[in-house]
């Protein structure tokens, strides 16, 4: 099962709205097939795994790290293929939350002879598979909150001076959590601060994420490289009501794709944007700032892991801090999360933390 969730985070950020699933197939002690959820989303795990363990799939154990599917989609059900295939048992953490599976998939397995366990490495699954699960639950997608600042805590100089704060090594872990998200998200501030491309780059990806920015009134250059990469990367603009219609007119003309959204207290609401892109297929969200977006979904509860980069250098306070103002009066009011990895890359020090 270990190696299963293994070959399933391959397609973290590849499949969705799909779960990124991993299979192995056992045979008498022996690996016979394995696969995880093609980019796109299929072919399944399942499906790719039992092609490459052929004949040998009959009687043999099939660990997979969700619940075979049940329904028929673009694609037949997994349930029926391990069926089909002779496959003796079937070993996977949970049910599907999916309602089109929910145990059906399960139901049919153990109805044909094959015996199921579930249980296994839930806890691990669990984590893998956050962003599909809660966009099932709740409607929205997982979402990181990655920062990179210095020692003080600051992202930028005084002037908006940025680039850069942390060191190769610790860029191109970030590059490498961009291609494990379905979408990086950022602020209009930082768009237009930064004017950046929010690709992955120099890790052979084949399917890049898309690229979303929120601006309540979609007041960005139509010169930046977003709008000139727009057709060949995916651009999702969410933004308020009442933006000019001219203006929408020719992002849309750009290959931009608009999504509108609630306002409160003059931005753009943080739960109507997860629910939009939820609501659009995404399942995981890797948030890039700046401070003011940041804040509002902080604010909300609308974040489920912290990802640090710190770096060994101070700017001093006058410098910009990486989250707006929260309006704590006291700590107990401040969202707690646990910690859960820690490292150094470079001259830098990475640290994850999950919602406690």
């Amino acid at each position: 099962m270990a190696l299963a969730l293994s070959l399933g985070r391959r397609g973290m950020g590849q499949c969705a709205p799909n779960p990124a699933v991993g299979c192995v197939i056992v045979q008498g002690g022996r690996i016979v097939g394995r696969g995880s959820t093609a980019p796109g989303g299929r072919p399944h795990a399942e499906t790719v795994a039992l092609a490459q363990a052929g004949a040998l799939a009959r009687g043999a154990t099939a660990y997979v790290t969700l619940e075979p599917c049940a329904h028929h989609g673009e694609t037949p059900p997994c349930a029926e293929a391990l069926i089909a295939a002779g496959v003796a048992r079937v070993v996977a953490p949970f049910d599907d939350t999916d309602p089109r599976v929910s145990g059906r998939g399960f139901a049919m397995l153990r109805a044909a002879g094959i015996a199921v366990t579930t249980g296994v490495l839930a806890e691990e699954a669990a984590r893998d598979h956050a962003g599909f699960l809660i966009r099932n639950e709740v409607g929205r997608p997982f979402v990181t909150l990655k920062l990179a600042a210095s020692f003080d805590g600051r992202i930028a100089t005084a002037s908006g001076h940025s680039q850069w704060i942390t060191g190769p090594q610790a860029r191109r872990a970030v590059h490498a959590m961009r291609a494990r998200h379905d979408a990086v998200m950022v602020g209009a501030g930082t768009a237009r601060a930064d004017d950046p491309m929010l690709t992955v780059r120099g890790l052979g990806v084949r399917r890049q994420p898309v690229r979303v920015v929120v601006s309540r009134r979609l007041d960005l250059p139509l010169l930046s490289q977003l709008a000139r990469s727009a057709r060949e990367v995916p651009l999702w603009l969410c933004h308020g009501a009442g933006v000019d219609e001219a203006i929408a007119a020719a992002w849309r003309g750009l290959g931009a794709r608009l999504l509108p959204c609630d306002v409160v207290a003059g931005q753009v609401d943080p739960a109507a944007l997860l629910q939009a892109l939820g609501g659009a297929g995404l399942t995981r969200v890797f948030c890039e700032g700046g401070g003011a977006l940041a804040a509002s979904l902080l604010a909300a509860g609308l974040v489920d892991e912290l990802v640090g980069f710190t770096a060994g250098l101070a700017i001093g306070a006058e410098g910009l801090p990486g989250i707006g103002a929260l309006g704590l009066a006291r700590l107990d009011e401040a969202a707690r999360f646990r910690l859960i990895e820690t490292r150094a890359l470079g001259g830098d020090v990475m640290h994850r933390w999950e919602r406690g």
